[in-house]
């Protein structure tokens, strides 16, 4: 009984630990955008209450650049490139999960391969092919946001974690639908993805992650500063020669409010199970 006891306190001391590192790059970026201008933010050693606390950084933020419209862009290509993805990779998953066709296992293994290739290899083909589709901002808004939004519509991770949630669901739910007249796309659209809402919404939370944050893309293929997203339009906050580092973490705090307030709102389907009452026995 103590060793059990001791086992779950020496788990929770672990898990508290692990807690703590994860917030204290959050909490040094926060305790930075609310010192005033006569505080020492390098100093040592650090301290994260801020002696002069002022909101003042978020208002020059918002004066200094037009973060509004940034925020914009960063949630129109967020949230389509979520949407494509939901899309493209569950329609790929399904037939790797739940038919059978000749290369079915080359085509999974050819697709996972693809999670070893780290997008900056094949940037620049990347970069060529989106100029000669004209898919950049000179060629107008619409097109800036496409070439943005179309190199992520799609990737690995997503297609391999919808291909093991369809795998979960028992084949039963589907003999039962096609016995009551089902085709397919029936079969998939109201039967299968209704029951793996739990890895739809994570692969949700972690392609909006991605996209939101998204630097190194955006900022080679944009040009006109009124399609900036956020991560770019952030960096404008730093000179040639010299940076305000409590307006940058003004600025960086802003951008973490959506991700936030999007990852509340699907944490419900986050944490609950895939098939949880889906089969009686």
């Amino acid at each position: 009984m103590i060793k059990n006891f001791l086992k779950g306190i020496s788990a929770h001391i672990i898990l508290l630990l692990v807690c703590v590192l994860s917030l204290l790059p959050f909490l040094w970026l926060l305790s930075t955008a609310l010192k005033g201008p006569g505080e020492n933010i390098f100093q040592y050693p650090p301290v994260f209450i801020p002696q002069d606390f002022t909101l003042e950084n978020f208002k020059e933020v918002l004066r200094l650049v037009p973060i509004v419209g940034y925020v914009i862009n960063s949630f129109i290509v967020a949230f389509f490139t979520v949407i494509l993805n939901l899309i493209f990779s569950a329609m790929a998953a399904y037939p790797l999960a739940r038919m059978e066709f000749a290369g079915k296992k080359i085509a999974f293994f050819a697709i996972l391969a693809t999670i070893m290739v780290p997008f900056q290899a094949i940037m620049l083909p990347v970069y060529i092919i989106t100029l000669k589709l004209n898919l950049v901002d000179s060629y107008g808004a619409l097109a800036g946001y496409i070439g943005m939004i179309l190199p992520f519509a799609v990737n690995a991770f997503g297609i391999f974690l919808l291909r093991q949630a369809f795998l979960s669901i028992p084949k039963e739910l589907e003999e039962s639908a096609v016995v009551d007249g089902c085709n397919s796309w029936q079969i998939f659209f109201r039967i299968l993805l209704p029951m793996i809402k739990p890895s739809l919404a994570v692969l949700a939370i972690f392609t909006f992650i991605g996209s939101w944050g998204e630097f190194l893309w955006p900022s080679i293929v944009l040009t006109n500063e009124k399609l900036f997203t956020l991560p770019v339009g952030i960096n404008n906050l730093q000179g040639a020669f010299s940076a305000d580092y409590r307006l940058i973490a003004a600025g960086s705090m802003i951008s973490i409010v959506p991700i936030v307030i999007f990852f509340v709102s699907l944490q419900k389907y986050f944490i609950s199970g895939a098939n949880e009452g889906a089969v009686k026995g």
